[in-house]
């Protein structure tokens, strides 16, 4: 039986929410977002685009399905997460289910957030909670257990990138590797798994650099720029080397902040959401076509569509609130996304754009 602590959640503008925990028992503070996936929660946790965020998930039963292995694949790469750890300042919940049951399922939620020194809450109207974020906007937030306060914490006015990014180059070889094999370099602003496994199952080798690396030594055909947390506008190393590669035309995709990194280059600008998109069913239409698609997402920061150069187009609309979720240049290998085509997890319906990125490789 699950043993009831006091917990409360307590927001920036005064709003308490009371409930119980149910994981690590200390108090955090952080920036309060939602998301409405109703699956997920492993890869979501471990996103590093949550880093220094308390994340509320909708759904409200949480914890049936368990934590699985943490077994790895040839490349060293855990296959049931998005990186080698959890990222989300804490965790809140309307109801938790301590009695799990999946055949992959190794632990419980509650003991996976214990390792790893997360605190979460349940008993928590997440109903509520998501009716006044959608109200009022993202709001700073903390998570107060047993009454042990703590100050609130901005991570907006933090270099997140630095925080989640590798601390030196590493390279993923596929598995039919030869002298045509093409290679990317992959800029880690916080790069999910699952990006480096579309590539390598596709038969092109990654170099994963970090995010204010000079990586134009280094032999590759095209640069991919991940997901990551905060606002880009902080990444200004980031910005400077993609102005380079995209003065020397070598083709560029951008995912998630990636997409916001690669406008900044072309001399475009971003801004900050009201709650941002964090999601698996987010509608995005492809510019002049009637053909929509479902995508997952995890951001706060958009690129402002009118601020683009004339040589630059929108790529996708977000059809729920028409704000950007692509860009491409008219005549140039320049291409970015908002969403997630490798949706982990999520839908994979705009999988497809990594084979169309990699032919403007060859």
């Amino acid at each position: 039986m699950l043993l009831k602590k006091n917990a409360k959640l307590v927001l920036e503008d005064g709003s308490i929410f009371y409930g119980h925990s149910f994981a690590s028992d200390i108090s955090v503070s952080g920036e309060v977002v939602f998301s409405t996936g109703m699956v997920g929660y492993p890869e979501s946790l471990t996103d590093p685009s949550y880093k220094g965020q308390i994340l509320c998930l909708t759904y409200p039963l949480i914890g049936n399905y368990g934590i699985p292995s943490n077994d790895t694949d040839n490349h060293g790469l855990l296959k049931n997460f998005e990186s080698d750890k959890i990222h989300i300042r804490g965790l809140v919940i309307s109801d938790y289910s301590s009695d799990y049951s999946h055949w992959n399922a190794k632990k419980s939620l509650g003991e996976w957030l214990k390792e790893h020194n997360i605190p979460g809450i349940f008993d928590i109207d997440t109903r509520e909670l998501t009716k006044k974020l959608r109200e009022k906007g993202t709001m700073l937030g903390k998570i107060v257990i047993n009454d042990e306060d703590v100050k609130l914490y901005d991570p907006n006015k933090i270099d997140l990138v630095k925080e989640v990014s590798i601390n030196k180059p590493c390279k993923y070889t596929c598995k039919n590797n030869n002298a045509d094999t093409k290679n990317i370099i992959l800029i880690d602003c916080g790069a999910k798994y699952n990006i480096i496994r579309c590539f390598l199952k596709r038969n092109v080798n990654v170099i994963r650099v970090p995010y204010d690396y000079d990586f134009f030594n280094e032999k590759f055909d095209g640069i991919l720029i991940s997901n990551g947390p905060g606002n880009p506008k902080m990444c200004k190393k980031t910005i400077e080397n993609i102005k380079k590669a995209i003065k020397q035309e070598i083709p560029v995709m951008g995912i998630c902040l990636g997409n916001q990194l690669l406008a900044l280059a072309a001399g475009a600008d971003t801004y900050k959401l009201k709650y941002g998109h964090r999601s698996q069913n987010q509608p995005c239409l492809m510019q002049g076509t009637k053909r929509c698609f479902i995508t997952t997402q995890n951001h706060g920061f958009a690129v402002k569509t009118n601020s683009l150069q004339e040589d630059w187009e929108p790529w996708f609309t977000n059809i729920n609130d028409n704000t950007n979720e692509g860009i491409k240049h008219k005549t140039k290998p320049f291409m970015s996304v908002q969403f997630h085509p490798e949706a982990a997890a999520g839908p994979v319906d705009t999988e497809f754009l990594f084979d169309e990125f990699i032919e403007k490789l060859k």
